[in-house]
């Protein structure tokens, strides 16, 4: 077996040149093509003076381009540091700024002598470059990311992964879904996001074939890519898999004898599209995938069943052990009267958090992760999920810190105190809405408000609805009670809905 996922693709490249590697909405390279341009890339890397342990900020983006850039960083070392698409420039340069980054690749022009580069700037110093040539491989204890994460508690924390920890989740993919060797998967997740990269990085060990999509919106390239790349698999977070029932109207049902699977995960599914795609595709295994950031891919279930249970995450992925604990971390025996909290040891733990000994000692302890899920194991040995101990608002799958959006409205004139929390939402699971206390004799603009939060936060940040309310909820050492949050608000208060 490989020690990193760069390896993989290099191995895979001497044994089957020719199969297709990856495509995306603007072309396509094979096994061969894919390693002389990761290659070429980590020459253009050691010529700038990228060196083993430093790190690169890298805005993403859905492209083969993209890609080769975080395996031409782990090929010569260094460690890969994503953010994502349209991520705000101040928020790039604060991220590069907290790991000491030693330059950043944006899909904005920047300023090349600085080693801020576009995508653009990479093609010609790739052109320029000769291939990079090393006998030494990353190996599996060498750090080959941070993924940026808001976890379950608020604030962004750095989750430092090896080279390892990527193997291990590859196979907890490959194992869990059953993958085959002539797998074709389409992905169009985000690939900052450790539900899109992990996807990736299990077709990359098994050598199969990754299609890359740039928006699950895009039906048109959805079913083209169906067609004229023969996909047979499919990973969907459940935001996108609402796009795709709403906007295909039941077109799915047209391949139900190809798709062998579809992972699920991110976010929970609405029971209404779980009950469409299993009507859609009767034949077809829907795993719903258990996992974080710190932990990755440790259950699976298969829900497309007639006897499929709710709330059901399956059991133990390949190289997961999980188990359940109080409130103390102590082990217990649970039951659908006794609920404990989950934790997971193996080989896909993250290291920790980046530089922050404190919030690492909050999650993990001795290499086991504790979660903050409360669930259960049921007499056939499945895990039953409860719920999660927290307040984060998920957005499409994509984790929104309440406090980062506060933090922001409290730089705007005239709020004295705000908080923010998540609503429902039929297409994107949850949205933020924003409650704001005016500081005495001032009248806040909701208009002015949201577009001053739209300057400094990435959209789906922005919250939907904004609200007046009389006080924010705080207990006597300022902390936020965020349960009774809607005490306090002003009947008939107006909602700002964002477009």
């Amino acid at each position: 077996m490989f020690d990193s996922i760069v390896e993989a693709v290099f191995r895979h490249a001497e044994q089957s040149p020719d199969r297709l590697c990856l495509t995306d909405d603007n072309g396509r390279v094979t096994y061969r093509e894919y390693a002389r341009k990761i290659a070429r890339l980590a020459g253009a890397f050691v010529r700038e003076g990228v060196a083993p342990g430093d790190r690169v900020v890298v805005e993403a983006c859905q492209t083969i381009d993209y890609l080769a850039t975080e395996l031409a960083l782990q090929r010569v070392g260094a460690i890969f540091v994503p953010l994502e698409h349209n991520c705000a420039p101040g928020k790039i340069d604060a991220i590069a700024e907290r790991v000491g980054a030693v330059a950043i690749v944006a899909c904005r022009p920047g300023d090349a002598a600085a080693r801020r580069w576009c995508f653009e700037d990479l093609a010609r110093m790739e052109g320029e470059a000769k291939p990079f040539e090393s006998d030494r491989w990353p190996v599996r204890a060498d750090v080959s990311e941070i993924l940026f994460s808001t976890g379950t508690t608020g604030r962004e924390k750095g989750i430092v992964l090896t080279h390892g920890n990527d193997i291990a989740l590859a196979e907890n993919v490959i194992y869990g879904v059953e993958m085959e060797d002539d797998n074709v998967e389409m992905i169009p997740s985000p690939m900052n996001h450790s539900h899109g990269l992990r996807r990736y990085y299990a077709n990359m060990v098994n050598g199969s074939t990754v299609v890359l999509l740039g928006s699950a919106m895009n039906m048109k390239q959805f079913f083209r890519n169906l067609d004229d790349c023969g996909v047979n698999a499919l990973d969907l977070v459940p935001a996108a898999l609402t796009a795709v029932l709403r906007l295909s109207r039941g077109r799915l049902k047209d391949y139900a004898d190809r798709i062998r699977y579809i992972q699920f995960g991110a976010a929970p599914m609405p029971e209404a599209d779980r009950r469409e795609i299993c009507r859609l595709l009767p034949n077809s295994r829907l795993y719903n995938f258990y996992g974080s950031t710190e932990s990755g891919c440790v259950a699976l279930y298969n829900f497309n069943r007639p006897d499929a249970k709710p709330n059901c995450i399956g059991k133990s992925a390949c190289n997961a052990r999980l188990f359940f604990v109080d409130d103390d971390r102590r082990k217990i025996e649970t039951s659908a009267d006794r609920a404990g909290l989950l934790a997971s040891a193996g080989g896909m733990n993250m290291l920790g958090y980046w530089q922050d000994d404190e919030e690492t000692a909050r999650a993990m302890a001795d290499g086991v992760i504790y979660s903050n899920d409360e669930a259960y194991l049921d007499p056939d040995g499945d895990i039953i999920l409860l719920g999660r101990r927290g307040y984060v608002i998920n957005v499409g799958g994509n984790k929104v810190s309440p406090e980062e959006i506060e933090d922001a409205a409290m730089g705007f004139e005239g709020v004295a105190d705000c908080a923010a929390v998540p609503v429902s939402d039929p297409h994107r699971g949850n949205v933020p809405r924003l409650y704001v206390q005016s500081k005495p004799g001032c009248a806040v603009d909701f208009a002015a408000l949201r577009a001053f939060l739209a300057g400094r936060l990435e959209a789906y940040k922005v919250p939907a609805y904004i609200e007046a309310i009389d006080r924010v909820p705080r207990t006597y050492n300022g902390k936020l009670l965020r349960k009774g949050r809607r005490c306090g608000a002003r009947p008939g208060t107006k909602h700002l809905r964002t477009p």
